[in-house]
């Protein structure tokens, strides 16, 4: 099943980050800890990629404390590009921002040359809790819910630093099927895009493979690597009585329990990928993506130009 989820406000997004950026001195990313490379938008990558580039893995105390450092040493090496790790609703690391961003752009500063920013991510990555901490007040807001900023908005954090929000946006085509599954798991990617219960196997399938332990622990299941995800996720309804008539587990409910206590991080600290695991799913998905696309070239170049005036095959 290949998640997909681009609102119509995502093309004006598009459009706003196209037209701002020329005029941007730092643009700053928010990704997700706990799926840093799955939340990295390839798409402000094509927009933004000649700017300097400031990537900050937010919610790192959801995140896996051992998996942290390699992504922070990944997007590190690359270069013009700073990363660190934050938790948005603490003041005082947020602060981190604004001197990572002079260092990025020493040229920059003064009434004569503000510092001006570009702050963008993914739906739900935390950006409104962020500057709202920046700023002290609610100018942002924020909600467990994709989707929230509808709006760019221009945020004065000093004299001479100037910050632009833009709308939480996502890419047309998802190519990585594993990060659809990860989005969704997060809640980046609206509800009615997905089914809950596929996402939810999903999910378990890749917590008994490296997070075992927590799964056991939450829900106290015994011997929960072992079991089927199928099973896996029937248990878990049973052990929280989700059930329906004549005992039967609620599976819906269960895939809804098992993605809140992920997000909410009553699960555990958790990172569903590492650096080695996403390349090797992102050279699969543009592997599978150039096939598709050569294959569709080749049905075109079989039917040949259109005719001018000649009507549509098939009409």
């Amino acid at each position: 099943m290949a998640i997909q989820w681009f609102p119509g406000h995502m093309h004006l997004t598009r459009k706003a980050i196209a037209e701002r950026v020329a005029e941007i001195d730092v643009v700053i990313e928010l990704l997700d800890a706990r799926l840093p490379g799955s939340s990295a938008n390839p798409m402000l990558a094509e927009l933004t990629g000649h700017k300097p580039g400031l990537k900050v893995l937010n919610k790192q105390d959801l995140a896996d404390p051992e998996r942290t450092p390699a992504w922070l040493a990944h997007y590190n090496a690359q270069p013009a590009t700073r990363a660190i790790g934050l938790d948005a609703s603490q003041a005082a690391p947020a602060r981190r921002l604004i001197d990572a961003c002079r260092e990025l752009a020493p040229q920059r500063g003064g009434l004569a040359k503000p510092m001006r920013v570009l702050i963008c991510g993914i739906p739900n990555v935390g950006k409104s809790t962020l500057i709202n901490t920046l700023v002290g007040t609610r100018k942002a807001r924020t909600g467990d819910e994709a989707g929230i900023t509808k709006l760019e908005q221009r945020i004065v954090l000093a004299d001479d630093f100037y910050l632009w929000d833009t709308p939480g946006v996502l890419w047309p085509r998802i190519i990585v099927a594993q990060s659809g599954y990860n989005l969704a798991a997060s809640g980046a990617i609206g509800r009615n895009a997905f089914d809950e219960e596929i996402v939810a196997l999903e999910l378990l399938g890749y917590l008994k493979r490296h997070y075992a332990g927590l799964l056991e622990a939450r829900f106290r299941i015994e011997g929960a690597a072992g079991l089927a995800d199928e099973a896996l996720l029937e248990a878990i309804g049973r052990q929280r009585g989700a059930l329906l008539g004549k005992g039967r587990v609620n599976l819906q409910k269960a895939a809804e329990i098992v993605m809140n206590e992920f997000r909410s991080g009553t699960l555990g600290r958790i990172t569903l990928e590492t650096p080695e695991e996403f390349a090797q799913w992102l050279a699969a998905g543009q592997l599978l993506d150039a096939q598709r696309q050569a294959k569709k070239e080749a049905r075109a170049g079989k039917r040949g130009p259109r005719r001018e005036g000649a009507p549509p095959a098939g009409a």
